[in-house]
């Protein structure tokens, strides 16, 4: 693997990582929602 190969597969890594905290936080803040909507707050 070249040096531009392995730098845009960190590049990726470091992408899919945030993505996959923002769809996290996302789906927390639904099931907020959720119960806040059920009147359990």
């Amino acid at each position: 693997m070249d040096t531009d190969a392995a730098k845009e597969l960190e590049e990726l890594r470091e992408q899919n990582a945030r993505l996959k905290r923002l769809l996290a936080d996302a789906e927390l803040e639904k099931d907020a929602l959720r119960e806040i909507a059920k009147g359990k707050w």
